[in-house]
């Protein structure tokens, strides 16, 4: 199993200093992913050749007492939960506050090894002041100052020693997974078509919590392919039915889809795509994910010869520019073609990461440059010699030129449609830039 640690605490103690100096220990963080209510950030660190995923919880301001101590135990209870271990934050300037108290009390009673960090320790009568956290009743204290890092070594040796190799690289692994995750508006199918692959088969390796409590990551061994499947299930609807029902599932599909590599958007058949489902495409888009676009309920369509051709055809103009993705029609009820389904974002998550020699790339752009040239600027003649791509998440080209800024988009799009013709991007955002030569 991968390895969590949380780190809790009131607000402003320095939860979020300390959280981003441990992710800056290990300079290729996989991913410092923001929650959007920005409560909870997700990382991952690596100390003595050991690694571990860290999750930050976010302080919360008292309305009045009740909401106060309720607030504190939904936190502290969420990443008690998740975490293995839980590095429990207090500041050396204010002293022990009942907010305090009221967690460590909490963290008491869990089985789970609690390191009382004492911050904001930056000088030796500080150093001394820090014993009266003793008072919390767990026998070791560590002083350290997330500012400018001292102590945190001896922290952090502490809580790599419990981290076994295996659960090291258990992490590291996972973090290595495709990730998906199944997107899409509320009632299109998206728990039926995490229960349907689940209940084909049973090598579920394991079942990891999220990041939150509404994004439950499934670990899957299937047909010889591993991933990692988000689901986003779980957000409870708030009273006002009606009116939060569009805005939870927008955001529901936005943290779904900032931890994936490849979102799986599923559009209800009979209801074709709505403004909404271009909404969530644009914004997968633009954060950069490959798509699959999965057209479920397509067992109650009646059809024609060419239905599903016509269909396909009137989705590509509502989601152009960017219509190459693979579009699949299934029926989660039957299981048609719902395996299908994970090979394509399988297919998907590899043109993502594939990266194409420059020697190659210039062979074949040059080649499309030369054929149709971009307009002349001020009777200027724009000349682009190189090509290469860079090293992006998302598949990243810059073009040298003499008139980077006058190049305009109907070229631009014309690069793009040239490099997703010569080389399989199908499924995958690409940006271009140009760069004075």
């Amino acid at each position: 199993m991968s390895y969590t640690v949380a780190i809790v605490g009131r607000p402003n103690v320095g939860k979020s200093t300390f959280f981003n100096r441990l992710l800056e220990q290990r300079k290729a963080i996989v991913d410092d992913i923001s929650g959007v209510t920005r409560d909870r950030q997700y990382g991952m660190s690596e100390w003595n050749g050991k690694t571990f995923n860290v999750i930050d919880t976010g302080g919360f301001v008292p309305d009045s007492e009740d909401i106060f101590e309720k607030e504190i135990r939904k936190q502290v209870k969420i990443a008690i939960e998740e975490a293995d271990a839980i590095v429990f934050m207090v500041d050396v300037t204010t002293g022990i506050t009942d907010l305090d108290e009221a967690m460590a009390h909490l963290l008491r009673r869990s089985k789970k090894p609690v390191y009382t960090t004492v911050n904001k320790v930056d000088n030796h009568e500080r150093e001394l002041e820090s014993a009266e956290f003793y008072g919390l009743g767990f026998s070791t204290i560590y002083t350290v100052s997330s500012i400018n890092g001292t102590g945190t070594g001896e922290l952090l040796d502490a809580i790599t020693n419990n981290i076994s190799l295996s659960d090291s690289e258990e992490t590291v692994r996972e973090n290595e997974l495709p990730k998906f995750a199944i997107i899409g508006q509320p009632n299109v199918g998206k728990s039926s078509l995490l229960n349907a692959l689940i209940g084909q088969e049973r090598t579920i390796v394991s079942d990891i919590a999220g990041t939150t409590r509404d994004t439950i990551h499934t670990h899957y061994n299937l047909f010889n392919k591993e991933f990692i499947l988000i689901d986003t299930a779980g957000i409870r609807k708030k009273s006002k039915e009606k009116d939060d029902l569009e805005f939870y599932s927008i955001i529901r599909a936005i943290k779904a889809m900032d931890e994936a590599d490849v979102c799986l958007l599923l559009l209800d058949a009979e209801k074709g795509i709505t403004a909404q489902d271009v909404a969530i495409f644009s914004l997968a888009a633009r954060k950069g994910k490959g798509i699959v676009l999965l057209i479920n309920k397509w067992d109650l369509v009646e059809k024609e010869t060419n239905t599903a051709r016509d269909y396909e055809k009137r989705l590509i103009e509502k989601i152009a520019p960017f219509s190459d993705v693979p579009i699949l029609f299934i029926s989660v009820k039957d299981k048609t073609r719902i395996f299908k389904a994970i090979e394509t974002a399988l297919d998907v998550y590899a043109n993502k990461q594939q990266k194409i020699p420059t020697s190659k790339l210039n062979e074949v752009m040059l080649k499309a440059v030369e054929a149709y040239r971009a307009p002349v600027v001020r009777g200027h003649i724009v000349k682009i010699k190189f090509v290469t791509q860079l090293p992006t998440h998302v598949p990243s080209f810059a073009f040298f030129t003499n008139f980077p800024n006058d190049i305009k988009t109907p070229y631009k799009n014309y690069l793009e449609n040239q490099l997703r013709a010569k080389f399989n991007f199908k499924g995958v955002p690409i940006r271009i830039f140009f760069r004075k030569k």
